[in-house]
């Protein structure tokens, strides 16, 4: 046996570790961002007998451009896109890849703000494209002044944002989106995988997309429709963009039982989206909650919320595993991230962190 460091790797990859997120066998899971609702029966049915039909198939390629996919997504999306606006590929990773792929590369950079979401820096290197970064403001915020400069200080090929940002669950403001598009040469890249979990009243980076050929905003089907085993993610942009991102795809990359699941699922979105106005509630009380248990919780649209005031974050992600549950140590001194799972689930993480004492676990 070999180690890796035998091997001929590329020079860019040596010491790097791949992405890592705990899987332990544990009754509450809230550390990945999941819906942790069950799919409703009758829709389960639906995919299942759709994937059914699909299979009596799949000794055909699926189709290549996934078509009546797109136009689905484009239905659900609204904003008047059309499919020739929409792309999908196995998870928003998929996308990202696809993204660099086309419009990153060896001597090309791309901006991000950590912290943000783990995997735009290791796709990032997984493409060759150099990865730089620039500070947020206090609270984890990013002003459109804040971005800006970043922005003319790199001079990137592309800007990634998150809206709202994970592992913070800040909000993105429309404006910050704007001034960021005005000021960069390249493509600007938005990642509003929890979009469906910001308040009513947001609006989504999808009403900038007219007239903005450089903007790229991409959507999943994993946290809200509660499809994170499917592998599904998408985005909208100028069907320029569509067009380059064929370029790079594998032929066929999106196989006949993931489109078939997929558009069972969008058949089935008000029912899917239902459990979205629960898991909001469920958010809001951590909000509410953990400030009463002596930590600070930073305001969240997502469905997940980070706080602080930890003492010992690994000794109290510990102690919680030991009571069964698992959640998030992302590596920001005195902090730790928890999904927003089911009442029961988090109830069941409150009485938990509640018998830790003040600061969790020493």
């Amino acid at each position: 046996m070999v180690s890796l460091s035998d091997l001929p790797l590329r020079d860019d990859l040596r010491g790097m570790t791949p992405y890592g997120a705990p899987q332990d066998a544990v009754r509450y899971a809230l550390n990945v961002n999941e819906n942790t609702h069950p799919i409703p029966e009758d829709v389960a049915r639906d995919i299942v007998e759709s994937l059914a039909r699909a299979v009596l198939g799949a000794n055909r390629y699926p189709d290549r451009e996934f078509s009546e996919l797109r136009t689905a997504f484009a239905g659900y999306l609204g904003h008047g896109l059309d499919a020739d606006q929409i792309w999908a590929a196995n998870g928003s990773n998929e996308i990202i890849q696809h993204v660099l792929q086309a419009f990153g590369g060896p001597g090309r950079r791309v901006l991000g703000f950590p912290p943000t979401y783990s995997m735009h820096p290791i796709i990032a290197a997984g493409t060759g494209t150099e990865w730089v970064t620039a500070e947020r403001d206090a609270g984890y915020r990013i002003s459109p002044e804040t971005a800006v400069a970043a922005v003319e200080r790199t001079d990137p090929d592309l800007v990634f944002l998150c809206a709202p940002n994970n592992p913070t669950g800040t909000p993105l403001p429309i404006e910050t989106i704007e001034a960021v598009y005005a000021a960069s040469r390249g493509m600007v890249f938005v990642d509003e995988a929890y979009a469906e979990f910001m308040p009513d009243e947001v609006p989504s980076a999808l009403t900038l997309l007219p007239g903005r050929e450089r903007l790229i905003v991409s959507r999943t089907m994993s946290k809200a429709f509660a499809f994170a085993g499917v592998r599904v993610g998408y985005l909208a942009a100028d069907a320029a963009v569509t067009d380059a991102l064929r370029l790079v795809r594998l032929p066929y990359h999106l196989s006949a039982l993931t489109q078939a699941a997929a558009l069972a699922a969008l058949r089935h979105a008000p029912e899917m989206l239902a459990m979205v106005d629960d898991i909001r509630g469920q958010r809001d009380r951590l909000l509410a909650e953990l400030p009463a248990l002596g930590y600070r919780a930073h305001e969240s649209q997502a469905n997940f919320v980070l706080f602080d005031g930890v003492a010992d974050p690994h000794a109290t992600f510990r102690a919680l595993r030991e009571r069964d549950i698992l959640i998030r140590d992302v590596g920001l001194p005195g902090a730790l991230r928890v999904t927003a799972g089911t009442e029961e689930e988090t109830s069941y993480f409150l009485a938990a962190l509640a018998e830790l004492g003040a600061g969790g676990a020493h």
